[in-house]
């Protein structure tokens, strides 16, 4: 409706009130930009319903032929409460087995209605990423050239609070570098967490993580303070693809015989349960044989990298800029 004004409620009423006082309908429709027909509709919901009538109505039909018929959506509804981890394929498999009879919903129709009944939760929204391209994720044939850095997942220690695990290890000997329990997936603990390993091991050529928090983040290039850190300490930076832990499996197994060994029972506090962290590390590295390593030890493969922590960053220089005064 071509009213002139942004509020067409107050438009109708004054349609209306010049038009209660004696102004032809004619004249009124054709200062207002309205046909003659939609101003008789006004004057006779206005006479029916007062000032209600001249809002907008909803233009949802009275009624759909074609609606899911409430007895059959009764019946997908019962059932999904009966089988809660069941898809829509699933169930309407199942009624149909049962009443083959009944024209059933397709899968769709039945996905529409769990929701609207509240028993599907929406899909979340998958968190931007910048994996690195899989033409330039590069294996390892010697020590040092890639290491794998990830938080294993958190659990509770005795004092009912979170332990988060931040776990390095070399991609070719499978040395695990180091095991630090943390309060949090920060990156200011994770930046002393790597300073030690580094000041320990030394420098690795590149680093493989997922892109979670403090690895990766949704900005430009997926670039956090963490990440930007080990670029200025000349280690390039690799990213798997979401959902695809298995591009960093070899730490992705370290983490399951860490979690075996060390978290069943986990320890009181951070104290004890780093305690335990660094008793698996020596056991793991220097005792454990490793089938992949012909049952030779981490130990026996890995040699500290000959790139040491320098005690300070160069200042980061910008291209095609000039000094102030220059």
């Amino acid at each position: 409706m071509p009213w002139k004004v942004s509020d067409p409620v107050s438009e109708r009423m004054k349609f209306i009130t010049r038009l209660l006082e004696g102004e032809r309908m004619s004249d009124l429709c054709g200062e207002f930009g309205i046909s003659r027909k939609t101003g008789c509709k006004l004057r006779a919901r206005y006479a029916s319903e007062g000032l209600a009538g001249l809002y907008d109505r909803s233009r949802r039909p009275h009624r759909s032929p074609r609606r899911t018929p409430t007895v059959v959506a009764d019946q997908v509804v019962a059932l999904r409460q009966r089988y809660p981890t069941w898809g829509p394929k699933k169930l309407r498999a199942r009624l149909e087995k049962l009443h083959p009879e009944v024209l059933w919903p397709a899968a769709s129709t039945i996905g529409v209605l769990l929701k609207d009944a509240g028993l599907v939760d929406g899909r979340k929204r998958r968190r931007r990423a910048w994996p690195t391209p899989p033409s330039q994720r590069r294996e390892s044939s010697s020590a040092n050239e890639l290491w794998s850095i990830d938080f294993k997942g958190q659990f509770r220690m005795g004092n009912s609070r979170y332990c988060y695990p931040l776990t390095v290890s070399d991609h070719f000997s499978r040395y695990l570098l180091g095991c630090e329990a943390l309060e949090a997936t920060k990156a200011e603990p994770a930046a002393r967490a790597l300073e030690s390993v580094f000041r320990t091991h030394g420098l690795p050529e590149r680093m493989r993580s997922d892109n979670g928090t403090p690895f990766a983040s949704t900005g430009l290039g997926g670039l956090t303070q963490l990440s930007v850190w080990l670029l200025r300490l000349g280690i390039e930076l690799e990213r798997i693809e979401p959902g695809h832990p298995e591009q960093n499996g070899r730490h992705e197994r370290i983490h399951l015989t860490l979690k075996q060994e060390t978290t069943r029972p986990a320890g009181g506090n951070l104290l004890q349960q780093q305690e335990r962290f660094d008793d698996f590390c020596t056991r793991y590295n220097q005792e454990r044989p490793h089938e992949a390593l012909q049952m030779r030890t981490p130990a026996a493969i890995y040699q500290p990298s000959a790139r040491k922590l320098p005690e300070a960053l160069e200042p980061p220089t910008y291209p095609f800029t000039t000094s102030r005064g220059t």
